[in-house]
């Protein structure tokens, strides 16, 4: 399922304090929801919508982000002040996910599939018929 149109146009968004702004230049890889524990408890929601880009297409606009190694190999970056989550990284990685609903215009991106499904809560119901993987999907 293709990414809408402008998903190589500009995108900004930020955190619910204002203190951090970021954007997305370029080629948008992909989107979707995640459903995996650290997903979870990261965000306090049964999932979570990411984009994919390239390392190179993010750049925070202001304010510096706090860090928080949720695994040996995951890095994942939030407002100081207010705890808004915006961005996780693997570590060795030259591309990073960033949350979709921090976006200024989250509807620009379309999720295109659904991963660590295994995780998925049972008493979330899920209506659309986008792709489903029990594990990290769809390599980007």
């Amino acid at each position: 399922m293709p990414l809408n149109s402008n998903a190589s146009t500009r995108l900004t968004g930020g955190c619910l304090c204002g203190e951090l702004r970021y954007e997305v230049s370029g080629q948008v890889i992909d989107a979707g929801y995640c459903h995996c524990r650290l997903c979870q408890r990261a965000s306090g929601a049964p999932m979570m919508a990411w984009l994919t880009c390239a390392d190179s297409h993010f750049r925070y606009t202001s304010g510096t982000p706090a860090e928080y190694h949720s695994s040996s190999r995951s890095l994942r970056e939030f407002c100081p002040h207010c705890g808004t989550h915006l961005v996780f990284r693997t570590v060795g990685q030259d591309h990073l996910d960033v949350t979709m609903p921090s976006l200024d215009d989250p509807d620009q991106i379309k999720p295109q599939y659904h991963i660590w499904c295994a995780s998925k809560r049972p008493w979330l119901q899920i209506g659309d018929m986008l792709p489903r993987f029990d594990d990290d999907g769809p390599d980007i």
